[in-house]
């Protein structure tokens, strides 16, 4: 498999990260773990089963993104 030079990281809406051309990801204890798919989502509300991966309990959860939600409060 080619690398992309390039990865980009970007925060979905109340949602995962979504994380576009990396070849591995480190999770919290170090472990280097293989990514094989052009996107993957990784968790940002803490919850999911497959951490570091995204398993949509966000939506259970009705997670919400702090700092997004504080922008709307003060406009």
């Amino acid at each position: 498999m080619r690398h992309p030079t390039e990865c980009v990281v970007t925060a979905y809406p109340d949602g995962p990260y979504l994380v576009r051309g990396a070849h591995h990801v480190v999770d919290a204890e170090g472990n280097e773990i293989e990514v094989t798919r052009p996107v993957v989502a990784l968790c940002r509300c803490g919850l999911s089963g497959q951490k570091p991966w995204c398993d949509s309990t966000h939506k259970l959860i009705r997670f919400r993104d702090p700092v997004r939600h504080r922008r709307r409060e003060s406009d």
